[in-house]
C-alpha cells in the first residue's frame, strides 16, 4: 500500500515512524512546509528508500493535487483549518482520507459526495478525538442500557517534570491548547443539562477530582459537547443521569487558568503595547511556550479513561476501559505523539487494506474494528485494560 502523510510535526513524526516500520506499507510520501527540517529528521532516523520527502503548501490546491496522484490513503495531520481543503482534494483525486481533527462542517458537507465517489473520509483518528471515542464506543456497546458515561483524556508531564506553576508541558501546540480552553461545553449532571459558556470550563462548580490507581489524583474539567457524543452513540440523553467529556490535568492547573481567563489573557483582542497592537493570546503564547518545553530526558503521561454504568446481562454494572501510556525514551516519541500518531497510522492501514471497507464520512464511534485495533496498539506497547464490576 502507498501512504501520503501531510504534516510531520509531533504527531506526524510518530505516524511516519510507524509507517516506516510497517512491512505492508510499500511507499510513503511525507510532505511538510519545512522540507529541510523533514529531510534532516529522516536522515537522523535512518529511514529507508521507501520514503519520499516533498514540500507542502497546504493552502494551494495544486500542491495537494500533485501529491495525491498515487497514494491509497492520505493521513492528514495538519492544523484543523486545512481539513476541508484536504478532504476536497482527496475527493477530487479519488483517495481515502484519515485525519486526527474533529469532524468539521466542511467534512460533513462532503459526506454524500464521498459515498458517490466510493471514498472513505475518516476524521477523529488521533488520541482525543480518536482513541478515546473507540474505547467509549466499545464500553457502551457492552451494555444493554446505560445511565452514566464519563470520558476522560489528557496528557501531562510526569510529576517530577511538572516543575512550573502550570504543572504542564507542551506535547502538541500551545495555541491549540489555549484555543480549547475557550470552547463552550455541554454535559449532564444529576439529570440536569449544563450549558457551560466559552471561558467557563475552569469554574469550580464544573470541575472535579479523579484518582487513578498507579498514578495520582487529577483534576478534570469539561471539554466539548457530551450531548453530541451521546447522539452519535445512539443514547437517549433524557435517560442519562450523568454524561460528560473531560480533560485531565494536575491539581492547580484549573485555578490558574480560571484566573488568567478572568483577566482577559485569552480573549484574542488587541492590546496597545508601546504604540503597537498585540494580540493577547499570541503574546501569552510567545511568553510562556519556551518555558513549557518537555526536556529530552523528561516523560509525559497520556491517560484515556472511560467510565460507564448501566445494565449488562440483567445486572447493574460499572465498566472502566483505560489506556495509560508514557514517553518511549528509546525513540523519544512522547506518549501524546504515540497515542495520536500511531492511532492515525493504524487506521489508515485498515482503510488501505480494506479492513475498514465502508465508504462515506465515517466515525471511530462506529467504524473501527475494536479487537483488531486493540491488537495493533498492543504490538506498539500500548495496552487497553478493561474492568467490569457488578454493582448489586
Amino acid at each position: 500500500m502507498k501512504i501520503l502523510l501531510l504534516g510531520t510535526g509531533m504527531q506526524g513524526k510518530a505516524a511516519l515512524h510507524d509507517l516506516v516500520q510497517n512491512p505492508y506499507v510499500k511507499e510513503i510520501t511525507a510532505a511538510d512546509r519545512d522540507l529541510s527540517s523533514l529531510r534532516e529528521h529522516v536522515t537522523e532516523m535512518g529511514y529507508d528508500e521507501k520514503l519520499l520527502c516533498e514540500h507542502l503548501d497546504a493552502g494551494e490546491p495544486t500542491y495537494l493535487d500533485h501529491l495525491m496522484q498515487d497514494p491509497d490513503v492520505v493521513i492528514d495531520l495538519l492544523p484543523e483549518q486545512y481539513s476541508g481543503s484536504v478532504a476536497e482534494a482527496a475527493l477530487r483525486n479519488g483517495v481515502h482520507l484519515v485525519n486526527s481533527n474533529n469532524t468539521c462542517s466542511s467534512l460533513r458537507n462532503l459526506a454524500d459526495r464521498a459515498v458517490e465517489a466510493n471514498i472513505t473520509l475518516m476524521p477523529e483518528c488521533g488520541m482525543s478525538p480518536g482513541l478515546d471515542l473507540i474505547l467509549l464506543s466499545q464500553a457502551v456497546s457492552s451494555f444493554d442500557s446505560v445511565t452514566d458515561v464519563h470520558l476522560y483524556s489528557g496528557g501531562v508531564p510526569e510529576p517530577e517534570a511538572a516543575d512550573n506553576p502550570l504543572k504542564y508541558k507542551i506535547t502538541w501546540t500551545l495555541d491549540g491548547v489555549l484555543d480549547s480552553y475557550l470552547r463552550p461545553a455541554h454535559l449532564i449532571r444529576n439529570d440536569t443539562l449544563l450549558d457551560i459558556p466559552a471561558g467557563g470550563i475552569f469554574a469550580a462548580e464544573y470541575t472535579h477530582e479523579l484518582t487513578i490507581e498507579g498514578l495520582d489524583t487529577f483534576e478534570a474539567y469539561p471539554n466539548g459537547n457530551a450531548l453530541v457524543v451521546a447522539e452519535k452513540l445512539g443514547l437517549n440523553a433524557r435517560k442519562l443521569i450523568n454524561m460528560g467529556c473531560y480533560t485531565l490535568r494536575w491539581p492547580g492547573h484549573c485555578n490558574l487558568w480560571r484566573t488568567l481567563i478572568g483577566l482577559g489573557m485569552l480573549d484574542g483582542l488587541p492590546t496597545l503595547v508601546d504604540g503597537r497592537h498585540v494580540n493577547r493570546q499570541h503574546y501569552l503564547t510567545s511568553l510562556i511556550e519556551p518555558q513549557l518545553t518537555l526536556g529530552d530526558k523528561e516523560r509525559d503521561i497520556v491517560v484515556v479513561r472511560v467510565e460507564v454504568k448501566g445494565v449488562r446481562e440483567g445486572k447493574r454494572t460499572s465498566a472502566v476501559l483505560q489506556v495509560i501510556d508514557r514517553r518511549d525514551m528509546e525513540t523519544g516519541f512522547t506518549a501524546m505523539s504515540r497515542t495520536a500518531g500511531f492511532s492515525a497510522a493504524i487506521i489508515a492501514k485498515m482503510v488501505a487494506s480494506g479492513e475498514i471497507a465502508r465508504r462515506g464520512l465515517l466515525s471511530p464511534l462506529e467504524d473501527i474494528p475494536f479487537e483488531a485495533y486493540m491488537d495493533e496498539l498492543a504490538t506498539r506497547n500500548i495496552a487497553i485494560t478493561s474492568e467490569f464490576t457488578d454493582l448489586e
